[in-house]
């Protein structure tokens, strides 16, 4: 047993906490990822909205597919399928003829959808796995 201000912990009791909080390396890996990805949101969404109002020309709109498509292959680098999904049929519909109007309109969802999955893969990457039977 350990002494801690005067308090008798069980140290089992503090090696089974300190092991709950510590991630694994894909969980690592996901993280220092994801922690890229808010100034990648911001642009999409400049683009967007200057694609809202004409002033987005042809080069920027291929900026924003290549921005996509490298969301989707490093997000598919470390199974993060729900955000690569996303960033693919964004990258796609960039690319796709058909009216502004409904470019922008499926755009601004989809990155909503986007930042839905960013949200749920933050949860994932910062939640412990818990410790297989043959592990622990």
């Amino acid at each position: 047993m350990e002494i801690h201000l005067g308090y008798y912990i069980d140290s089992s009791l503090t090696q089974q906490r300190n092991m709950a909080v510590k991630l694994t390396s894909r969980q690592q890996a996901q993280l220092g990822y994801l922690q890229t990805l808010p100034p990648k949101f911001q642009r999409i969404h400049s683009v967007i909205e200057e694609m809202t109002v004409l002033r987005a020309d042809d080069v920027v709109v291929r900026g924003l597919a290549r921005l996509l498509d490298e969301i989707k292959g490093n997000s598919s680098g470390l199974s993060l399928t729900g955000i690569a999904d996303t960033a693919g049929l964004m990258a796609t519909m960039t690319r796709r003829g058909g009216g502004l109007q409904m470019k922008v309109r499926g755009l601004r969802e989809l990155l909503g959808s986007l930042k839905i999955n960013y949200e749920a893969a933050m949860r994932s990457a910062t939640t412990p796995e818990s410790p297989t039977p043959d592990q622990g």
